[in-house]
């Protein structure tokens, strides 16, 4: 017990550490899970981002440039208009007004020609315009001294290019009045001289809304800036036209991540960057709008894109705590169970054991050793316990005292410990009082007495026992509640018994005895109901049919143990055996009994032979006492199975044997006819159809039907080399 002890607490102490090693082990595996999760999950997002971000910006680039596009189409448009015009400067007023009026986005349009190109003009720009909240066209002049139009961008640079220019966003003062941009084109005359600019102005308010709109996310915010890095759209509108993204730069705080941007997006350059900003981690992803020169980019702060996997991220490490918290408190409980359980293990061994010493204590007080009697021919007796348990509540029993058999079979109400202390009492009663007594009826009266005055938890016991005289056959038997055992003579029927009360239930009951003479290879087979009561998987009965249909006297009584419990094994299956199962083959075969004489005759397998077979037939009759037509009956029923071994037991010019023994009995004839000839069963044979025509009946059959009908009872068996056939005929 203490080495049991040292072993518990050594496997205790491995299984601490185990749980240990598994709490260690679930830690890293759920940290290194959730740091993967959240790398993926983090990488898909920043893509998602990218990808929303960048659609917008393209998205967006494409209205501005479906605008800028409308402008510069104007333009080209007209230029065939305002080189006619040339020749009649005061017919330029004409095109600039149908510019503005056939287009709505642009708000003013100008052909300010060369300084000295007209001679009665030399400054002269005619400038129609929409004025902000006006139906009508304004026309105004630019050639004045305050706007010196020569010397503004727009002039200049497409002269100076030869080609379309979009300038830098500005307030034009003294013109349009409002901030826009101009789209400019250099204008030729007929002889190809340079003559001036066309241009077309559009308004940039409608861009602060375009752009100012954009929303990837719900706190993300978005800018434009010129070529030259001037802040076109910012959400700090005192920034707008007052200030350049670089200067704005130079008061922050990481300069440097932010002047790359910078330089990135003035190069007309596409990417995205990651920079700190107002102490928050902030995404940049920008893109030329190429036409204008100018670039556009969404900021997004980090907190915006990552604040939802963050919090979940939170959420799922609290649920990882969770549930290593969880599985302490599991393996907690797992290891009080398993002291429990080592305790209940403890108990259910030492429970076990008791209950397999108490087992055999039991089977050690019923015979067990087959065949219990070696020295006897005239017993053959074999029984067997199949307990439903470690113990159970059947006992069966027998011995020899005075040249008579006694013997007992009975089932306790119940099963487990209790029925085997009141089947070990029964068993001690039924050996102490059968000892001195010979009347079935006596010893069952003083067991139910004896057992009714301490019967405090209303067991009862069913019981039978019998008595039988080995000399004479005659049995003595007295039943108490139990089942009718079945007697094997020439046929197979229950023994006819008095019902009475179960031992245990009344005491002075009385108890009814009965009687009966057994005769050479008569048998009883005694059983209790868990042999019928044996259920399947779909809970049918073994039932009394079928344990009819396996019982034989033509067998040894430790085969027909065998061909029981296999019959019931095949029928039972995997179902899980619900009662105990108890069971005793008693046979009678006596060398001798004082009514019952017998005579053999042997032939060899020779036709003529059969005229012997008459005279063995008619001495039998004789000493049977049988009248003339039964003698005659016999005869033919002996001269038809004899003949069938004859003609078909061996082989052709083969010399063989048949060996016909009678067994003359005051109630009965037996007839065993034996042979060492070919294996044949004749009763296996199907029986003729007499109600057809000799014409349409098939051959053969006839002679075991003849057989059938005169015998009462017609068996066969295979015994070693021997073909063995019994006939039975009551008389």
């Amino acid at each position: 017990m203490k080495l049991k002890d040292s072993v518990n607490k050594v496997f205790l102490k491995q299984s601490a550490r185990a749980g240990l090693l598994l709490v260690i082990v679930a830690a890293i595996t759920l940290e290194a899970t959730g740091i993967v999760q959240y790398y993926f999950s983090q990488k898909g997002i920043k893509e998602e981002a990218t990808r929303r971000a960048e659609s917008q910006l393209e998205a967006t680039k494409l209205k501005i440039v479906n605008i800028v596009d409308q402008a510069e189409v104007a333009v080209r448009n007209s230029i065939w208009l305002a080189q006619w015009a040339l020749e009649t400067p005061d017919s330029l007023y004409a095109v600039s007004r149908r510019i503005v009026e056939n287009n709505p986005v642009i708000v003013g349009s100008t052909i300010a020609l060369v300084p000295g190109y007209d001679k009665k003009h030399p400054l002269y720009s005619p400038y129609c315009f929409q004025a902000p909240g006006e139906t009508g066209i304004r026309v105004s002049s630019l050639a004045t001294d305050e706007y010196n139009y020569p010397a503004q961008e727009w002039f200049i640079k497409p002269l100076e290019e030869q080609c379309g220019y979009w300038s830098e966003p500005y307030i034009d003062v003294g013109g349009g009045d409002i901030l826009m941009t101009t789209y400019s084109y250099p204008l030729r005359d007929r002889y190809g001289r340079i003559a001036g600019v066309l241009t077309a102005d559009i308004s940039l308010d409608w861009l602060t809304d375009l752009v100012g709109n954009v929303q990837v996310y719900p706190n993300a915010y978005s800018m434009m800036i010129s070529r030259s890095g001037q802040i076109m759209v910012c959400p700090a509108e005192s920034l707008v036209m007052r200030r350049t993204a670089q200067e704005v730069i130079a008061d922050m705080d990481d300069t440097s991540a932010f002047s790359g941007v910078n330089r990135s997006m003035l190069a007309g350059e596409r990417g995205s960057a990651v920079i700190r900003y107002n102490k928050d981690v902030t995404h940049i992803f920008y893109a030329p709008v190429e036409k204008t020169g100018w670039s556009m980019s969404i900021m997004v702060p980090d907190s915006e894109i990552y604040g939802n996997i963050r919090r979940m991220g939170l959420i799922v490490k609290l649920l990882q705590l969770l549930g290593l918290l969880m599985l302490i408190l599991i393996l907690r409980a797992l290891m009080v169970n398993q002291l429990k359980f080592m305790d209940l293990n403890d108990r259910k061994e030492r429970i076990e054991s008791e209950l397999h010493i108490a087992s055999e204590i039991q089977m050690s007080m019923i015979p067990k050793i087959f065949p219990p009697f070696p020295e006897r021919k005239d017993l053959d007796l074999s029984a067997a316990i199949v307990p439903a348990k470690e113990v159970g509540g059947d006992l069966y029993d027998f011995y020899i005292r005075d040249e008579k058999l006694i013997f007992c079979i009975g089932d306790v109400s119940g099963k487990g410990v209790p029925a085997s202390l009141v089947m070990a009492v029964t068993r001690s009663l039924f050996r102490t009082v059968s000892a001195h007594e010979s009347s079935p009826q006596r010893i069952l009266t003083t067991m139910n007495d004896s057992m009714s005055e301490v019967n405090e938890s209303n067991m009862f016991v069913t019981f039978f026992i019998g008595i039988l005289d080995l000399a004479t056959g005659h049995l003595k038997y007295c039943n108490a509640g139990h089942n009718a055992p079945i007697l094997l003579t020439d046929a197979k029927r229950p023994l006819p018994v008095e019902a009475n009360l179960p031992l245990g239930v009344m005491p002075g009951f009385n108890f009814k005895e009965q009687e009966i003479d057994l005769h050479y290879d008569d048998a009883m087979f005694l059983y209790t109901d868990g042999l019928t009561e044996a259920e399947n998987l779909s809970h049918e009965l073994f039932g009394e049919k079928r344990m009819d249909k396996v019982l034989s006297t033509r067998r040894s009584s430790d085969d027909q143990m065998v061909a029981i419990k296999e019959a019931v094994r095949e029928f039972v299956g995997d179902a899980p055996q619900s009662d105990d199962m108890t069971m005793l083959f008693v046979h009678f075969l006596p060398e001798s009994l004082p009514d019952q004489k017998e005579r053999h005759l042997i032939l060899h397998n020779d036709i003529q032979q059969i005229p012997q077979l008459a005279e063995f037939v008619e001495t039998i009759a004789d000493e049977a006492g049988l009248d003339q037509g039964c003698a005659m009956n016999l005869n033919l029923a002996l001269e038809e199975a004899v003949t069938n071994v004859i003609m078909y037991a061996y082989p052709p010019k083969t010399d063989g044997l048949v060996d016909i023994e009678a067994i003359i009995r005051s109630n009965q004839l037996e007839f065993i006819i034996s042979d060492s000839g070919t294996p044949f069963d004749p009763t296996a044979a199907p029986e003729a159809d007499t109600t057809l025509g000799v014409e349409e009946r098939q051959i053969g059959g006839l002679g075991i039907f003849l057989v059938r009908k005169i015998m009462d009872s017609v068996e066969y068996k295979r015994d070693g080399d021997k073909n063995i056939l019994f006939m039975t005929k009551t008389i």
